[in-house]
């Protein structure tokens, strides 16, 4: 019965706002098939779908702010399984292909947050991925370290989020890193390049990551100063509006005391000959501190699928999917059927990747 609804909701997505995508894509991992002990093809199905609503075959408009909103959603989506083994390259030769050679040219307002799911999904790239995104990310990477202090200001959670990716992207292929940073790290494999100097190169991407540092531990004094007069602020402020603007403030600068923190911390490794790698979870990126209650909160209400807290308030529509949830079900799987009626049952699930731009899915929905 599960496999037979999963095959009419996939038939159903044809015209779907995002927020139903979600909606569907929460009640279809509630399912016993896509449960905590579901193999690796089950995650890769469900990847499947959600690549299929990201457009992955479409030709990239960089003034398509649509697409690229529902590239980051389904990006999101799609964290928790990746994190259960499903593949990663189709998302990635994309985001390598036609996003990151036109970041510059993206709306500023997308530029965090398409960098934050690079940095969300560089944890479960393969080596061979790795090898093909690091180039990129370290071009990314040299583009906002500044090489000296110019007096222009530095973008700290982008360096973050780069740093972040490049670390969990060269540990799986250290030695890439030596053409791209001019480091000396031995494998034995061809591809060390060792008979070939990248002096000028380390000595660029040392000097960066000095200025990155010297940069970072200046505006941490300031932070922290800050700090110290919001906490007066607040022992003054009489009214709930002057409390609530002061804890506003309180929390922006804690979330910036942790992107400095982290930027430090990865950089610190990078400036040895051979340096070493982050490749696990010792760093918990700034923006994902508020949700660390939540396995907590996903372990009371099932115990299963903690993977699912990976993705923050995408896939909060129904947080407690596996008990009273009849309600949405019956809905979805309504809907679903509602969807073959009106689509016709003769299409099947086979609306692939990029099926067509005007499909009709809800545009300025996502």
């Amino acid at each position: 019965m599960e496999r037979h609804i999963t095959d009419l909701i996939k038939q159903s997505l044809e015209d779907v706002t995002g927020g139903e995508f979600k909606m569907f894509m929460d009640f279809l991992t509630s399912l016993s098939i896509f449960g905590g002990k579901a193999p690796q093809e089950r995650m890769q199905e469900l990847v499947e779908i959600i690549e299929g609503q990201a457009d992955l075959d479409a030709q990239f408009d960089v003034l398509d702010t649509d697409h690229i909103d529902r590239l980051i959603s389904c990006l999101q989506l799609a964290l928790p399984f990746f994190a259960r083994g499903a593949p990663t390259s189709r998302f990635l030769n994309y985001l390598n292909k036609h996003i990151i050679p036109v970041f510059d040219k993206l709306p500023e307002e997308r530029k965090l947050d398409l960098l934050k799911a690079l940095a969300d999904i560089s944890p479960y790239t393969t080596a061979q991925e790795a090898r093909q995104m690091l180039p990129s990310i370290v071009q990314l990477l040299k583009k906002y370290m500044p090489a000296r202090k110019t007096g222009e200001e530095m973008n700290f959670t982008y360096v973050e989020c780069l740093l972040y990716a490049f670390h969990h992207l060269a540990h799986k292929v250290p030695n890439a890193t030596n053409s791209l940073c001019g480091y000396k790290i031995v494998t034995g494999q061809p591809s060390d390049r060792l008979g070939e100097d990248f002096s000028e190169l380390n000595k660029d991407f040392t000097e960066r990551l000095t200025t990155v540092e010297d940069l970072t531990k200046t505006t941490m004094k300031k932070l922290t100063q800050g700090m110290t007069e919001h906490n007066k602020a607040m022992s003054a402020a009489k009214t709930d509006e002057e409390k609530a603007s002061v804890k506003t403030k309180k929390q922006n600068t804690t979330t910036g005391l942790r992107t400095c923190n982290n930027i430090l911390a990865m950089t610190k490794p990078l400036h040895a000959k051979v340096p070493s790698f982050i490749g696990d979870t010792n760093i918990n990126l700034s923006w994902k501190e508020a949700t660390k209650p939540l396995p907590s909160a996903t372990t009371t209400i099932g115990g299963k699928r903690p993977a699912n807290s990976n993705t923050g308030s995408v896939n909060n529509v129904s947080a407690k999917r596996g008990r009273g949830s009849g309600g949405m079900s019956n809905q979805l799987v309504n809907k679903a059927f509602q969807g073959i009626s009106s689509h016709g049952g003769g299409r099947g699930g086979n609306r692939r990747r990029g099926g067509g731009r005007g499909r009709g899915q809800g545009r300025g929905h996502w």
